[in-house]
């Protein structure tokens, strides 16, 4: 007969093994203030029966004192536990949680509501794979449910549950449930989302958060947890991915062995392969992939390992590993989004620390190219960035670095910013594209001014122009551009609003672009307002074969089907093949 600690440890490793091998979900909670974000995790922890009796009890305790739901649990108060959110009623920091159930386990981020804290849900959200985002059934889609639906798209998240909460406050009343879903549909077709779940919650009563509601008979989705339990969170484009191995640590624990250590992060590799260290460019073969369990045969995307090669190669931390035949890309300037994360403004030219992947370099950021209203997506000029406010910038460094774009690697595409005095994090971004300071010029290419003109909207033509020198720069073409609010903080800063001020403005615009076209360069022209005579002026510097008009439409498109008529005029008048 088995003695029972035999049985309890048989027991045990048992429910470990059982455990080992379940899934892991990271996702957040999101959304305005008062959705019920807290409420919500709170009554997850509740069903999964999570909570020791004491917690359960002090929560009782405590949602006497604090809560607002009378005699009844707060489940709000088991995520919120700083003094001041309990005081004020509101989040204000991350809150990480996990559970487990018997199909998977989850690590929960609660991000606050609020827009001064915006930074805080962005930090919650670099992790996640998938977002919960709330919304009040009394108030519908607010402004808030937007900018933290648009931050969730722009960090890489693209698949969201839209959970319509209190809907025992509106009856659980379908018609309301369909007109939410439906204004949360359109605003998200400018988001990059490839799956919006919606499902009518009750998080305090836990109507359709473990088990289907009675009260809501006309819905046939799933419930939340039995989304969570199911959703399908693997990345085929990280497994399809190129291999990509940021080297975190040098493994030299004898005189015998040298491996180099980190977490895949795309891609796979296996012994054999021809590798390459970037940014230095030495090439080597993969000798063997050492873990604490043994070597493997193959180490796939989010396994921690040690490689060995077969030659002796000087690599340290913050080397990229890559395969020979599909490298990263290197470059030291670049064009990125950047959220700005701290109370002292973006310094345009102050040198910060830039810190990708395991590796950390000086860097400086340029005046901004425009900034993003995240309730309008509208582009706005800015000459800096305050708290919380997101930009496009270029970003400079003192030396080459191994990266790829954002949108195919998150974690060899996305940065934090360092401040060199306070060692204080300042901002976070993502990489989108190299730059280059002199673009290879096309040999069919013959330099032109660029005049865009018929909008007064400053913004719109900003962004065209900053797309079209994106255009031309990835075809091969020399080019520049010259924007008005630019030109008034400098060239223009003696001029001012009248029409003989304006059309002074374009003169010396016209003569700066001509100035360039004869060094080689196409520019591009976005002075925003037209002015009397400007045009006119403009034209009689630069001869007619040189100078192509642009008319951008005054009445408002999407800006991508404003570069769609661009660049067919520019096809149209022989400049572009």
């Amino acid at each position: 007969m088995a003695h029972v600690s035999d049985l309890i440890a048989t027991d045990i490793e048992q429910y470990l093994k059982q455990h080992e091998a379940k899934s892991l979900l990271r996702f957040i909670t999101c959304g305005s203030v008062d959705d019920g974000k807290s409420t919500l995790i709170g009554r997850m922890l509740y069903d999964a029966k999570m909570l020791f009796e004491d917690q359960l009890a002090a929560t009782l305790a405590d949602s006497v004192k604090w809560g607002t739901q009378g005699a009844e649990i707060d489940f709000a108060l088991l995520v919120d536990g700083l003094a001041a959110e309990r005081e004020q009623g509101i989040t204000i920091d991350v809150a990480y949680r996990y559970f487990s159930t018997d199909r998977r386990k989850f690590i929960v981020a609660d991000t606050p509501g609020h827009e001064q804290y915006t930074r805080n849900m962005v930090t919650g959200a670099s992790t996640a794979d998938i977002a919960v985002v709330l919304v009040d059934a009394r108030r519908g889609v607010l402004t808030q449910t937007r900018r933290h639906s648009f931050l969730v798209s722009l960090i890489g998240i693209r698949k969201v549950v839209l959970a319509i909460n209190k809907m025992d406050l509106m009856g659980y009343s379908q018609q309301v449930f369909d007109a939410i879903v439906a204004d949360y549909g359109e605003f998200a077709q400018h988001l990059n989302l490839d799956e919006i779940t919606a499902i009518p919650l009750s998080a305090l009563r836990g109507d359709n958060m473990l088990g289907r509601s009675e009260h809501t008979p006309w819905y046939d989705g799933p419930t939340l947890m039995g989304y969570l339990e199911t959703v399908d969170v693997s990345d085929p484009r990280q497994s399809a991915a190129a291999f990509r191995l940021p080297v975190q640590w040098v493994n030299r624990p004898n005189l015998d062995f040298r491996g180099f250590s980190g977490t895949i992060a795309s891609g796979a590799v296996k012994p054999g392969d021809r590798i390459r260290v970037q940014p230095s460019g030495r090439e080597s073969s993969v000798a063997r992939i050492v873990t604490a369990g043994g070597d493997l045969s193959r180490a796939v995307a989010g396994q921690s390992i040690t490689l060995t090669l077969t030659d002796e190669i000087d690599i340290s931390r913050g080397a990229v590993l890559s395969h020979c035949a599909a490298p990263a890309d290197e470059a030291d300037r670049f064009e990125a989004t950047l959220v700005w994360m701290a109370e002292e403004a973006l310094v345009p030219g102050r040198g910060y620390l830039l810190k990708i992947g395991t590796q950390t370099v000086p860097a400086s950021v340029a005046r901004p190219k425009h900034k993003v209203d995240v309730n309008t997506m509208e582009q706005l000029a800015a000459s800096t960035l305050a708290l919380n406010e997101i930009g496009v910038c270029e970003i400079a460094l003192d030396r080459v670095i191994a990266f790829d774009p954002y949108a195919v690697n998150r974690d060899t595409g996305g940065f934090i910013l360092i401040d060199r005095l306070s060692n204080g994090t300042v901002g976070a971004g993502m990489l989108h594209v190299a730059l280059q300071a002199e673009p290879a010029r096309a040999p069919w290419h013959r330099p032109r001014v660029l005049w865009l003109t018929g909008s007064a909207d400053a913004g719109l033509q900003q962004a065209i122009a900053e797309q079209l020198e994106a255009r031309l720069r990835g075809l091969g073409l020399a080019s520049s551009r010259l924007i008005g609010d630019q030109l008034r903080l400098g060239l223009n800063r003696d001029l001012g609003d009248s029409d003989a001020d304006r059309t002074e403005s374009a003169r010396r615009a016209d003569e700066v672009a001509r100035l360039l076209v004869d060094a080689g360069l196409s520019v591009i022209v976005a002075l925003g307002a037209d002015s009397p005579g400007g045009l006119a002026v403009a034209r009689s510097v630069v001869p007619d074969d040189e100078f192509i008009e642009i008319p951008i439409d005054a009445v408002e498109r999407a800006l991508e089907q404003q570069m769609e008529s661009v660049l067919a005029l520019l096809r149209a008048r022989g400049f572009l093949a």
